[in-house]
């Protein structure tokens, strides 16, 4: 392996293990545990990590970014071209304030019933990844804090890719 790969290159390869791994698990998931996959539940280990996103104003900031790379990037554009994208942005960081353990809650609908019509391919769902790398290392937010959030979200997969 090459050591010399860039961090974000790193964390991109690792992630797709992820996704291979979960996929092949996710036809023996009972429906119960698919469902909590498809939500990624409040974890309070990642309490110290929602720390490190700033709390919410800081995931309200990043939120912004990650957004505005979306909509830079001709490979998630479509998706979000004609969206309500404040609301997105309100429901993501609801979700990501959730999952790391902070003073929210979230009720926005389950990643599936989002996600369903919307013809999502690997390609367009690793680049919104990338974007989401892009929007954290702007807003400094620890390359292990990242790894953290992305393993939390990594199991939503395939919740989100549906073509």
């Amino acid at each position: 392996m090459n050591t010399c790969l860039p961090r974000t290159a790193l964390l991109a390869v690792a992630l797709l293990f992820a996704q291979g791994a979960i996929a092949q698990d996710a036809a023996s998931m009972s429906p119960e545990s698919a469902a909590m996959a498809a939500s990624a539940p409040r974890d309070p280990a990642l309490k110290p990590v929602f720390d490190q996103f700033g709390g919410k104003p800081g995931l309200v900031a990043l939120m912004n970014d990650f957004m505005a790379n979306l909509m830079a990037d001709a490979r998630t554009r479509p998706y979000f071209a004609n969206s309500d994208r404040e609301h997105i942005k309100v429901e993501l960081v609801d979700q990501f304030c959730v999952i790391l353990d902070g003073p929210c809650t979230y009720t926005g609908r389950d990643m599936e019933k989002v996600h369903r019509n919307l013809g999502i391919n690997r390609a367009a769902f690793n680049a919104l990844v990338e974007d989401l790398q892009v929007a954290m290392n702007k807003h400094d937010i620890p390359f292990r804090a990242q790894n953290k959030l992305l393993a939390k979200l990594a199991p939503m997969h395939p919740a989100v890719i549906t073509r």
